[in-house]
């Protein structure tokens, strides 16, 4: 046995002894903010072809060890009712703001401060993605931070990531934070 063979082996038995640990993660957010953008940038899926999400997409990502089973629900009006409906057992809520649409911050903080407050989201971490900041029109993430009140959100761990689901910029960053929270928990 060579010494790249031997590494290659080792590699091998120590994976063999780490079961991958599956979380579940429902990803809201908006119509258009960038829930599908963003579930495709972890994927590292092409993301020039997107339409609106009517229902729901689900897609399994690989991140840090971890298998994580997202759900991307549909923002619309109309979709908004039915989420209460996937948040049973979810490890991870992500919300996804489009930072670059003021004239909505009111309506998307309302939806976020209701989903704080339902029973199945008790004690679970939550992962907000102030999108878009790629364009030149987006607030700021403390800003949005400030706007939304999440000072005020006590029985959660949350963390607001600026980010451009387009380009992927501070998308990792958001689910590292996610992933050192799971493993100090654990801890």
């Amino acid at each position: 046995m060579g010494e790249a063979e031997k590494g290659l082996f080792s590699v091998i038995e120590k994976l063999k002894g780490k079961t991958e640990q599956e979380l579940r993660i429902v990803l809201l957010g908006l119509d258009n903010a960038g829930k599908t953008t963003l579930l495709k940038t972890l994927a590292s899926e092409d993301v020039n072809t997107i339409t609106p999400t009517q229902g729901f997409n689900i897609k399994s990502v690989t991140t840090n060890g971890m298998k994580l089973n997202v759900w991307d629900i549909g923002g619309q009006r109309n979709i908004r009712t039915f989420w209460k409906k996937y948040l049973e057992n979810t490890d991870l809520l992500i919300y996804v703001i489009d930072s670059a649409d003021k004239k909505r911050f009111e309506e998307t903080g309302q939806e976020l401060s209701e989903l704080i407050d339902e029973e199945n989201l008790k004690g679970v971490p939550i992962l907000i993605f102030a999108n878009k900041q790629d364009l030149a029109t987006a607030s700021p993430a403390s800003e949005i931070a400030e706007g939304l009140n999440l000072h005020t959100y006590r029985d959660h761990e949350w963390q607001i990531q600026a980010c451009s689901a387009l380009t992927g910029e501070g998308v990792q960053d958001g689910m590292n934070w996610f992933c050192n929270s799971i493993v100090n928990k654990k801890k």
